[in-house]
């Protein structure tokens, strides 16, 4: 590990690390780009002014990152001035292929594959362990200037995030 300050995270109970530090609340978040499901990229300016629920995790073909991206589907995306943004390494076709198969329409996916400053500037690009180049399981919640109003790195990645906090915050702004 270098000097440099990181987030360390488990792995079925393994210690993996991330590139840096999470923005945590009251920080103003990083500008991002993505890739949407139609290979255009989106960015802050193209959400509004809308408060932004970036889900963030390491793939859809695991069973809790898909669990987080329907029960936001199903709960956060329904709050009026919100736009959920599901945040992963996959690309934009195993993405579409998932939203039809599991019947997802209120939520947008943002593939960073061809964006990894997404997961450094956020610090949340895994730097080792068996999901390194991945990006680690996260709740971040931004208000309609893009300042961080709730974050939660989770702890260990295969567990579920904390979705009653999140809601509750998200419902509160």
């Amino acid at each position: 590990m270098t000097d440099k300050k990181t987030e360390t995270i488990y792995f079925k109970g393994e210690p993996c690390h991330t590139c840096g530090l999470v923005p945590v609340a009251g920080d103003k978040a990083p500008n991002f780009t993505l890739t949407g499901t139609d290979l255009k990229t989106f960015n802050f300016a193209d959400l509004g002014k809308k408060r932004v629920v970036l889900n963030v995790f390491p793939s859809l073909d695991t069973p809790v990152c898909a669990a987080s991206v329907r029960r936001f589907n199903k709960e956060a995306a329904g709050i009026d001035g919100t736009v959920v943004v599901c945040v992963s390494e996959d690309l934009p076709f195993a993405a579409s292929r998932f939203c039809e198969a599991n019947d997802i329409k209120n939520v947008m996916f943002g593939s960073a594959f061809r964006s990894p400053r997404f997961g450094q500037e956020y610090g949340l690009e895994l730097v080792d362990g068996p999901l390194a180049g991945l990006l680690a399981r996260a709740v971040i919640i931004l208000d309609e200037d893009r300042k961080v109003v709730y974050s939660d790195l989770v702890g260990e990645i295969t567990n579920e995030p904390d979705y009653d906090s999140a809601l509750s915050v998200l419902k509160g702004i």
